[in-house]
Protein backbone atom coordinates (compact mmCIF):
# COMPACT_ATOMS: atom_id res chain seq x y z
CA UNK A 1 0.00 0.00 0.00
CA UNK A 2 1.17 3.52 -0.80
CA UNK A 3 2.61 5.47 2.12
CA UNK A 4 0.21 8.42 1.93
CA UNK A 5 2.03 10.51 4.53
CA UNK A 6 5.23 10.22 2.50
CA UNK A 7 3.33 11.00 -0.71
CA UNK A 8 1.88 14.11 0.94
CA UNK A 9 5.34 15.27 1.97
CA UNK A 10 6.62 14.69 -1.58
CA UNK A 11 3.69 16.72 -2.94
CA UNK A 12 4.77 19.67 -0.81
CA UNK A 13 8.46 19.35 -1.64
CA UNK A 14 8.20 18.50 -5.35
CA UNK A 15 4.96 20.18 -6.51
CA UNK A 16 4.36 23.15 -4.21
CA UNK A 17 7.69 24.61 -3.10
CA UNK A 18 9.36 24.48 -6.56
CA UNK A 19 6.40 26.39 -8.02
CA UNK A 20 6.82 29.55 -5.95
CA UNK A 21 4.42 28.57 -3.15
CA UNK A 22 6.09 30.12 -0.12
CA UNK A 23 3.11 30.93 2.12
CA UNK A 24 3.78 28.94 5.29
CA UNK A 25 0.08 28.66 6.14
CA UNK A 26 -0.77 27.19 2.72
CA UNK A 27 2.15 24.75 2.85
CA UNK A 28 1.26 23.58 6.35
CA UNK A 29 -2.44 23.24 5.56
CA UNK A 30 -1.82 21.17 2.44
CA UNK A 31 0.77 19.09 4.29
CA UNK A 32 -1.70 18.26 7.04
CA UNK A 33 -4.91 17.39 5.16
CA UNK A 34 -5.14 13.77 4.01
CA UNK A 35 -6.04 14.31 0.35
CA UNK A 36 -6.50 10.55 -0.15
CA UNK A 37 -9.49 10.58 2.21
CA UNK A 38 -11.40 12.71 -0.32
CA UNK A 39 -10.74 10.42 -3.31
CA UNK A 40 -12.76 7.27 -4.12
CA UNK A 41 -11.11 4.08 -2.88
CA UNK A 42 -10.24 2.86 -6.38
CA UNK A 43 -8.30 6.09 -7.09
CA UNK A 44 -6.64 6.68 -3.72
CA UNK A 45 -3.21 5.84 -5.09
CA UNK A 46 -3.64 8.78 -7.50
CA UNK A 47 -4.48 11.29 -4.77
CA UNK A 48 -1.10 13.03 -4.90
CA UNK A 49 -0.50 12.94 -8.62
CA UNK A 50 0.64 16.15 -10.32
CA UNK A 51 -2.73 16.80 -11.95
CA UNK A 52 -6.48 16.89 -11.40
CA UNK A 53 -7.94 13.75 -9.79
CA UNK A 54 -11.43 12.53 -10.74
CA UNK A 55 -13.77 12.04 -7.77
CA UNK A 56 -17.10 11.71 -9.64
CA UNK A 57 -18.42 12.07 -13.18
CA UNK A 58 -17.03 15.33 -14.57
CA UNK A 59 -15.77 16.37 -11.11
CA UNK A 60 -12.20 16.63 -9.92
CA UNK A 61 -9.93 17.69 -7.12
CA UNK A 62 -7.84 20.50 -8.58
CA UNK A 63 -4.15 19.90 -9.32
CA UNK A 64 -2.29 20.54 -6.03
CA UNK A 65 0.13 23.08 -7.49
CA UNK A 66 -2.62 25.19 -9.04
CA UNK A 67 -4.79 24.97 -5.94
CA UNK A 68 -1.89 25.96 -3.70
CA UNK A 69 -0.98 28.93 -5.87
CA UNK A 70 -4.61 30.09 -5.89
CA UNK A 71 -4.74 29.93 -2.09
CA UNK A 72 -1.51 31.90 -1.84
CA UNK A 73 -2.93 34.47 -4.26
CA UNK A 74 -6.05 34.82 -2.09
CA UNK A 75 -3.99 35.85 0.96
CA UNK A 76 -6.41 34.18 3.40
CA UNK A 77 -6.11 35.40 7.00
CA UNK A 78 -7.11 33.45 10.15
CA UNK A 79 -10.03 35.84 10.74
CA UNK A 80 -11.44 35.53 7.20
CA UNK A 81 -14.84 34.30 6.10
CA UNK A 82 -14.34 32.30 2.89
CA UNK A 83 -16.75 31.09 0.22
CA UNK A 84 -15.64 27.87 -1.49
CA UNK A 85 -17.39 27.30 -4.84
CA UNK A 86 -17.64 23.73 -6.16
CA UNK A 87 -16.29 21.89 -3.12
CA UNK A 88 -16.93 18.39 -4.61
CA UNK A 89 -15.90 15.88 -1.90
CA UNK A 90 -14.61 18.63 0.39
CA UNK A 91 -10.82 18.50 0.13
CA UNK A 92 -10.43 22.18 -0.72
CA UNK A 93 -12.81 23.15 2.08
CA UNK A 94 -10.76 21.06 4.53
CA UNK A 95 -7.61 22.95 3.54
CA UNK A 96 -9.42 26.29 3.75
CA UNK A 97 -10.71 25.34 7.20
CA UNK A 98 -7.11 25.41 8.43
CA UNK A 99 -6.51 28.87 6.98
CA UNK A 100 -9.74 30.78 7.72
CA UNK A 101 -12.13 31.33 10.60
CA UNK A 102 -15.27 30.31 8.66
CA UNK A 103 -15.79 28.47 5.38
CA UNK A 104 -19.08 28.25 3.45
CA UNK A 105 -18.67 25.43 0.92
CA UNK A 106 -21.06 25.41 -2.06
CA UNK A 107 -21.80 22.26 -4.03
CA UNK A 108 -24.70 21.94 -6.46
CA UNK A 109 -24.59 18.11 -6.62
CA UNK A 110 -26.47 16.88 -3.54
CA UNK A 111 -24.72 13.50 -3.41
CA UNK A 112 -21.31 15.16 -3.51
CA UNK A 113 -22.40 17.73 -0.93
CA UNK A 114 -23.53 14.97 1.43
CA UNK A 115 -20.22 13.16 0.96
CA UNK A 116 -18.29 16.39 1.56
CA UNK A 117 -20.21 17.07 4.77
CA UNK A 118 -19.53 13.53 6.00
CA UNK A 119 -15.81 13.67 5.22
CA UNK A 120 -15.41 17.13 6.72
CA UNK A 121 -17.03 15.92 9.95
CA UNK A 122 -14.53 13.05 10.02
CA UNK A 123 -11.74 15.60 9.59
CA UNK A 124 -13.04 17.65 12.51
CA UNK A 125 -13.55 20.69 10.28
CA UNK A 126 -16.22 22.22 12.47
CA UNK A 127 -15.82 25.68 10.94
CA UNK A 128 -17.10 24.51 7.51
CA UNK A 129 -20.75 24.59 6.45
CA UNK A 130 -21.68 22.74 3.24
CA UNK A 131 -24.60 24.21 1.31
CA UNK A 132 -26.39 22.67 -1.70
CA UNK A 133 -26.71 25.62 -4.05
CA UNK A 134 -25.96 26.48 -7.70
CA UNK A 135 -22.28 27.27 -8.15
CA UNK A 136 -23.02 30.45 -10.10
CA UNK A 137 -25.13 31.91 -7.27
CA UNK A 138 -22.80 31.48 -4.32
CA UNK A 139 -24.43 32.24 -0.97
CA UNK A 140 -25.17 35.91 -0.40
CA UNK A 141 -27.06 35.19 2.83
CA UNK A 142 -23.83 34.24 4.64
CA UNK A 143 -21.73 36.99 3.02
CA UNK A 144 -20.06 39.24 2.40
CA UNK A 145 -16.79 37.31 2.16
CA UNK A 146 -13.16 38.19 2.66
CA UNK A 147 -12.18 35.61 0.05
CA UNK A 148 -13.90 33.43 -2.57
CA UNK A 149 -12.21 30.40 -4.13
CA UNK A 150 -13.62 28.74 -7.27
CA UNK A 151 -12.49 25.11 -7.48
CA UNK A 152 -12.28 24.55 -11.22
CA UNK A 153 -11.94 26.35 -14.52
CA UNK A 154 -14.75 28.72 -15.48
CA UNK A 155 -15.36 30.64 -18.73
CA UNK A 156 -16.08 33.79 -16.72
CA UNK A 157 -16.68 34.76 -13.10
CA UNK A 158 -20.42 35.27 -12.44
CA UNK A 159 -21.33 38.78 -11.34
CA UNK A 160 -23.28 37.51 -8.28
CA UNK A 161 -20.06 36.05 -6.87
CA UNK A 162 -18.13 39.29 -7.29
CA UNK A 163 -21.00 41.13 -5.58
CA UNK A 164 -20.51 38.92 -2.50
CA UNK A 165 -16.98 40.24 -1.85
CA UNK A 166 -16.63 42.66 1.02
CA UNK A 167 -14.44 45.76 0.64
CA UNK A 168 -10.88 44.52 0.32
CA UNK A 169 -12.15 41.02 -0.51
CA UNK A 170 -10.38 38.74 -3.02
CA UNK A 171 -11.75 36.17 -5.47
CA UNK A 172 -9.43 33.65 -7.15
CA UNK A 173 -10.31 31.43 -10.10
CA UNK A 174 -8.91 29.82 -13.23
CA UNK A 175 -10.68 31.62 -16.07
CA UNK A 176 -10.69 30.64 -19.73
CA UNK A 177 -11.26 27.69 -22.04
CA UNK A 178 -9.18 24.53 -22.35
CA UNK A 179 -5.46 25.24 -22.13
CA UNK A 180 -6.07 28.95 -22.77
CA UNK A 181 -6.81 29.74 -19.14
CA UNK A 182 -5.24 31.95 -16.51
CA UNK A 183 -5.38 32.10 -12.75
CA UNK A 184 -7.05 35.40 -11.95
CA UNK A 185 -7.24 37.53 -8.83
CA UNK A 186 -10.22 39.88 -8.44
CA UNK A 187 -10.15 42.41 -5.61
CA UNK A 188 -12.80 44.85 -4.41
CA UNK A 189 -11.33 48.28 -3.69
CA UNK A 190 -14.39 50.42 -4.26
CA UNK A 191 -14.80 48.82 -7.67
CA UNK A 192 -13.57 45.39 -8.78
CA UNK A 193 -10.07 45.18 -10.22
CA UNK A 194 -8.49 42.09 -11.75
CA UNK A 195 -4.99 40.70 -12.21
CA UNK A 196 -3.82 37.74 -14.33
CA UNK A 197 -1.36 35.83 -12.14
CA UNK A 198 -0.26 32.72 -14.07
CA UNK A 199 -1.28 30.29 -16.80
CA UNK A 200 -3.17 27.21 -15.61
CA UNK A 201 -4.91 24.21 -17.13
CA UNK A 202 -7.49 22.51 -14.90
CA UNK A 203 -10.81 20.77 -15.43
CA UNK A 204 -13.95 22.84 -15.88
CA UNK A 205 -16.37 23.33 -12.99
CA UNK A 206 -19.97 22.59 -14.05
CA UNK A 207 -22.73 25.11 -13.49
CA UNK A 208 -20.95 28.28 -14.57
CA UNK A 209 -21.32 29.40 -18.17
CA UNK A 210 -20.06 32.36 -20.16
CA UNK A 211 -22.50 35.28 -20.27
CA UNK A 212 -24.41 35.59 -23.52
CA UNK A 213 -23.32 38.55 -25.64
CA UNK A 214 -25.76 41.39 -25.75
CA UNK A 215 -27.71 42.20 -28.88
CA UNK A 216 -25.77 44.50 -31.21
CA UNK A 217 -27.62 46.81 -33.60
Amino acid sequence: MLDFAAARARMVESQLRPNAITDVGVLEAMASVAREDFVPAERRNLAYMDGDVAVAKDRYLMEPMVFGRLLQLAEIAPSDRVLDIGCATGYGAAVLARLAETVIAIEEDRLLADEAARLLRQQGAGNVTVEVRPHAEGDAAHGPYDAIVIEGRVPAVPEPLLEQLREGGRLVAVVGTGNLARAMLYRRNGSIGSYAAFDASVQQLPGIVAPKPGFVF
